[in-house]
């Protein structure tokens, strides 16, 4: 039985970037955290991990790493993303999770379990997306949103500069909105 997500990145308006996807329950939060990659377009660079409330929650599921020093750090537990199927943590519907990504951008994506389906599915499907993902190591959400008032327009001091980081070309421009959804569902349907 399918679990359908909407995920919204948290603080980035005009437009809200989101989205929504069927997932089988039998995923890992291991294989959701790579959906989650696919779906919003982020490179895998750096680490995540996804709770009940973000940093306040007492246990957290995302990659357990081995202390060599020894000795036990004050914190929330960790469970092992590979190790727990959504079904353990989903099972109604309008509940929610959060999944932080990048814990120096902090960028923090609100899970909402909105449906659960009877069509089984072998892979991951993307439903439906609002608003482009933002660069990878642009400062965060208020990062981003200076991000986009900078290339909007093409006087700011640091206009080109910035075109030239993103990989732009002289006449291309930086859409917030678009989402190249065949795409993504080109590589869900390889997953």
């Amino acid at each position: 039985m399918p679990y359908q997500f909407k995920i919204q990145l948290k603080n980035i308006t005009k437009p809200p970037v989101w989205r929504r996807v069927l997932v089988p329950e039998t995923f890992s939060f291991e294989e959701f955290h790579v959906v989650i990659q696919i779906a919003f377009g982020w490179e895998n660079y750096h680490l995540y991990q996804f709770s009940e409330t973000g940093y306040t929650s007492g246990e957290v599921i995302g990659i357990v790493e081995e202390n060599p020093l020894g000795f036990l750090f004050d914190g929330p537990r960790t469970r092992d993303a590979s190790q727990v199927p959504l079904s353990e943590v989903f099972g109604e519907v309008g509940q929610t999770y959060t999944y932080i990504y990048d814990f120096g951008d902090d960028w923090i994506h609100h899970i909402t379990l909105e449906a659960i389906t009877d069509t089984p599915i072998a892979s991951p499907q993307l439903m439906a997306a609002k608003g482009a993902c933002p660069p990878e190591d642009c400062g965060g959400p208020w990062g981003y949103e200076n991000l986009k008032i900078i290339l909007a327009d093409p006087k700011h001091p640091e206009h080109k500069e910035m075109k030239k980081w993103l990989g732009l070309k002289p006449r291309q421009q930086w859409d917030p909105n678009f989402v190249d959804v065949a795409e993504i569902k080109e590589i869900f349907a390889d997953f």
